[in-house]
């Protein structure tokens, strides 16, 4: 079962449509639903403030520096999510969530 902060595989349709990394953001109490709520990561770096920056250590599983793409929230099918390749920190979930409040205006 994949649980918030789990770092998955995800192809999304689209623009974002290769396979690519993405962050469980989701709470652990919506897990019967047959959906789930990710952010997809990017290894194409920009300068926004609201992209956490995650680096290649640790439980996370990535394999170059990277952004969660908090602008680009989505839910996908359940069943189109791929394997779990690792987990983000604490830290860095803390930061994702202040950077999603950021995109959708909470907290001022």
């Amino acid at each position: 079962m994949i649980s918030r902060g789990d770092m998955v595989t995800i192809a999304l349709q689209g623009d974002y449509g290769k396979p690519r990394p993405a962050v469980v953001v989701q709470s652990n109490l919506m897990s019967d639903l047959p959906s789930v709520v990710i952010c997809p990561v990017t290894s194409a770096l920009r300068e926004a403030d609201f992209r956490p920056v995650l680096e290649p250590a640790g439980p996370n599983g990535l394999q170059t520096k990277s952004q969660v793409m908090t602008d680009k929230i989505t839910a996908v099918k359940r069943e189109k999510v791929g394997k779990r390749i690792g987990k983000v920190t604490r830290a860095e979930m803390v930061e994702i969530e202040r950077c999603i409040a950021e995109v959708l205006g909470f907290g001022g």
